[in-house]
């Protein structure tokens, strides 16, 4: 008799359960969006580890994931000093342009060296020396999952041009217990799931502010994928700009994928939350339009435009040296600069979304206004 009572007791917060769960599963519904980008306007996941290091799948598979996702170009980061055989296997994929760098584990943490020729010999493991060797084949570097695993032993001027604002891998291992009611949803609706993950990236765009007043640093939203492939290829993705469409030939292609992250054209969304496609972010003096990325020493006043051509509800954030200077609605606005600071956009969406009302659903990179010396 006890034992029937106990599970009919059991059973009532487990019918609950189940019925806010499938309450929730039915009512997501991402929000979607039929823009057409003005200019070439390519989307791509950073970070992530096939079979030649601790990845669950190999290049050849990733890559036919990846086109059935609408992913235009992967950026692997294999285990290595570097991993010769992730940077042998490069090439078009499936229709997939697949690039490689190697995730080094060097004195102060884990360190993502793009664009580079590969070495006759290992990186060093001192990190002022691997930085100095990279740059010196003609590569730049992110750091990787700043404040997690491994977290970054932060020095003086750190020498990197980027930094991991949110890794998906993070989100999966250090926000379990907050996601633990949602993983039954990994199986039926994953986008779900992993957006319930995200936590509000406070720290790492901290460290990003301080580290963008000293020199430039572009933010990176991260997959860090090591399974789970087509779920996180559809969540968090780098939206960047060309000036021509990706050329048919890779030596081609891969230069101007890496030159626009060197260049730090380019924005992060949380994909999965809404399509982010069609959003810019630039200034105008003079009629000459300055775009993300750039490093500014021009007399002030500086006016920022800002597109965010999205009929769903959203707000826009123009911040400042981390501070937030300007706010609104409006789908195109503008906000005119007078003091020099470190400029970037950050959009949230307002309406009906499962994505957490602090963590950002698109974050732009830095224009850089620097206080004029002449």
């Amino acid at each position: 008799m006890r034992r029937h009572k106990f599970l009919w007791i059991l059973a009532i917060p487990v019918a609950a359960y189940v019925l806010w769960l499938g309450y929730e599963l039915i009512r997501f519904k991402p929000y979607r969006s039929r823009l057409t980008a003005r200019g070439p306007e390519v989307e791509g996941v950073y970070h992530l580890h096939s079979t030649f290091s601790d990845g669950r799948k190999d290049i050849e598979t990733i890559a036919r994931i990846a086109a059935g996702e609408g992913v235009q170009f992967l950026v692997l980061t294999d285990h290595g000093s570097p991993n010769y055989k992730s940077l042998s296997a490069q090439g078009w994929k499936s229709g997939v342009l697949v690039l490689a760098g190697s995730e080094l584990s060097v004195s102060r943490g884990h360190l993502v060296a793009l664009g580079f020729q590969p070495p006759d010999k290992p990186f060093p493991q001192n990190t002022e020396d691997s930085l100095r060797e990279i740059r010196h084949r003609g590569g730049f570097t992110v750091i990787a999952h700043p404040f997690s695993k491994v977290p970054w032993t932060w020095g003086g001027n750190e020498g990197d041009s980027g930094i991991e604002v949110i890794n998906g891998d993070t989100e999966l291992r250090y926000h379990f217990l907050k996601s633990l009611p949602w993983l039954p949803a990994l199986l039926i609706k994953p986008r779900l799931a992993l957006i319930k993950m995200l936590a509000d990236p406070v720290q790492s765009l901290a460290k990003w502010d301080e580290q963008s007043l000293k020199h430039p640093v572009y933010g990176y939203f991260s997959s860090d994928a090591h399974l789970l492939y087509g779920p996180l290829f559809s969540f968090l993705r780098v939206h960047i700009f060309l000036k021509q469409p990706l050329a048919a030939d890779f030596a081609t292609a891969r230069n101007q994928v890496f030159e626009a992250l060197r260049a730090g054209k380019f924005y992060n969304a949380v994909d999965a939350a809404a399509p982010a496609r069609g959003f810019r972010f630039w200034a105008v003096k003079k009629w000459k339009r300055i775009p993300m990325g750039r490093e500014l020493q021009a007399p002030l006043p500086v006016t920022f435009r800002i597109r965010a051509p999205y009929r769903f509800p959203k707000e826009v954030r123009l911040v400042r040296n981390g501070q937030k200077v300007f706010s609104t609605k409006k789908s195109l606005s503008a906000f005119t600069a007078t003091a020099p600071g470190v400029y970037r956009v950050e959009v949230y969406l307002t309406g009906r979304t499962a994505l957490a009302k602090d963590v950002p659903w698109i974050v732009s990179n830095p224009i850089f206004l620097r206080e004029d010396k002449r």
